[in-house]
């Protein structure tokens, strides 16, 4: 049984969309992205420095298009997809990129909706100054109360022993400072603000109303939630769930444990793939995993997807 997974913030870097342009009609259909967002993606995607393509307002976008657009390639038509992918998920903003392939809102809905997402949570950011970070090793047992009693949120519950921190910069440095038992390192990570935390409140008033106008249609793949890794039915659901997500944790340890009930023997992660491939890795013994960086891997994908995908 085969899982598609999109990645989330950070995932991108200079240059990856370069190598994806000489395929046939990733242009064209970025053209059309980018006009439906008002961004021009190919440019950042192509040209754009690490700072231009950190902006949350960016790099959201950027990265969900990318993910849409690597996934159309793995099929000659785009209508295999949902009767070949036994379960969809993505991490963060990669929730979107899910939410576009398995059917729930089409794919300019899906960018414009992206783009109000990212231009609301770093207005959100703006507001105060705060951050994340990223634990190395601990038990999550010992390390969530931890966190709360600096007043930090778990904003990522990644399972495979790692947890990211989010809160402002006074409450992250006194995390530097009095690390959790069983925590070798924290690592300041280079985003813009304190993501699904409660300080991105007015990103998800935001997103409500650009939400409202939206028709979603069910999904025709099982789609699991960040929220607490259940599969949703309902496209309307799945639209509510992706407008709260932003200012609640992303339990990608739960959506994992529920890939493993769906009975998952490979893993495919859409570009810029490696984060969630790597949790995989450690987290799911035994589940084939490829990652799809640039084009080169989409013969590999390709024979993942013969070998392990639903007839």
């Amino acid at each position: 049984m085969l899982v598609l997974v999109a990645p989330g913030q950070g995932a991108q870097a200079p240059g990856f969309l370069t190598p994806w342009l000489d395929l046939p009609g990733v242009r064209g259909a970025l053209e059309a992205w980018s006009d439906a967002a008002k961004v021009d993606l190919i440019r950042y995607g192509t040209e754009g420095d690490a700072d231009e393509i950190r902006d949350t307002a960016v790099a959201q976008p950027l990265l969900v298009a990318a993910g849409l657009a690597s996934a159309y390639t793995l099929f000659d038509d785009p209508a295999e997809l949902p009767r070949r992918v036994g379960a969809i998920a993505g991490h963060s903003v990669g929730e979107l990129t899910a939410a576009a392939l398995a059917g729930v809102l089409p794919d300019e809905d899906t960018v414009r909706l992206v783009r109000t997402r990212g231009l609301a949570m770093a207005e959100a950011a703006a507001i105060t100054e705060t951050g994340m970070s990223a634990l190395l090793g601990g038990d999550p047992e010992v390390t969530i109360p931890h966190l709360e009693k600096l007043g930090l949120t778990p904003a990522n519950v990644n399972g495979a022993g790692q947890i990211v921190a989010a809160g402002t910069l006074e409450e992250l440095a006194a995390l530097e400072a009095d690390k959790p038992e069983g925590v070798r390192r924290v690592v300041a990570l280079k985003v813009a603000g304190a993501f699904h935390t409660r300080h991105m409140a007015p990103a998800v008033d935001a997103l409500a109303q650009a939400a409202a106008e939206l028709s979603p249609a069910d999904p025709v793949i099982p789609y699991v939630s960040n929220k607490d890794g259940r599969t949703v039915a309902t496209g309307a659901e799945v639209v509510a769930r992706l407008v709260g997500q932003v200012a609640n944790p992303v339990r990608w340890d739960l959506c994992m444990e529920t890939f493993k009930e769906l009975g998952v023997t490979a893993l495919l992660e859409v570009c810029p793939g490696g984060t969630l491939t790597g949790l995989a890795k450690r987290a799911l013994p035994g589940v084939k995993t490829l990652a799809l960086k640039t084009p080169d891997d989409l013969e590999a994908a390709r024979e993942l997807i013969a070998e392990h995908a639903s007839a």
